[in-house]
């Protein structure tokens, strides 16, 4: 594969309609000759996605903040050692599921931790890697607590009270303003098809400027 690898996450609060707006990246990149490697976090490897059942796991509720947000640097730096770092190394386009501004939001802003310890931990973990590209999906909480109580059971983190997560969409939003260049914001609480569109756009401006650069 020729060309730079390139590293895009897609964001949002449960209820956002992550799942289908990744299917949609994976196939609007590969058609434009760019098939991405789809993860996901906490995850994307045997001992990541073990430490998410722990992080999902009702048993552990209650768990302290700081352990919380240990493992899931954990697993984080475990899924960018085996799978995101050599993919990029390769050439390859990685689309991940959430990534360190999850944290930010999650434990940083719904468990109030604050951004400082989130950045230091991004800081020894990450080094310099960034993603080049977040599409943070916003969803006011009211609509996305109906649209996730649809689903299965709701894991350790969906039976938080609306508080958690309107404090976790601030912190998300926050990132968005702090970082325009990189994060861009889509209004997911329209239909599918507006919120295409509306992806679209932004894939297809990214796709031209790493077309031009």
């Amino acid at each position: 594969m020729s060309g730079p690898g390139r590293f895009i996450t897609i964001e949002g609060l449960e209820g956002a309609g992550k799942s289908s707006c990744l299917d949609f990246v994976r196939s609007h990149l590969a058609a434009a000759g760019h098939p991405p490697l789809m993860t996901r976090e906490p995850g994307g490897t045997p001992l990541a996605e073990a430490i998410r059942e722990l992080l999902l796991d009702h048993r552990f509720a209650g768990m302290d903040v700081s352990t919380e947000v240990l493992l899931v640097f954990a697993a984080r730096a475990e899924h960018l050692s085996k799978v995101i770092r050599p993919a990029l190394a390769r050439g390859e386009w990685v689309v991940c599921d959430r990534f360190t501004d999850a944290t930010y939001a999650y434990q940083g802003g719904g468990r109030e931790l604050g951004a400082d310890r989130v950045a230091a931990l991004e800081a020894w973990t990450q080094g310099e890697l960034r993603p080049d590209l977040t599409v943070l999906l916003d969803v006011p909480v009211s609509i996305g607590r109906d649209r996730a109580s649809q689903r299965g059971a709701p894991d350790r983190f969906e039976v938080e009270r609306d508080a958690f997560f309107e404090r976790a969409r601030t912190a998300y939003l926050a990132q968005a303003e702090a970082e325009p260049e990189r994060v861009h914001v889509v209004d997911a609480s329209l239909p599918v098809k507006s919120v295409q569109s509306q992806l679209e756009r932004i894939l297809d401006a990214f796709l031209g400027r790493n077309e031009r650069g």
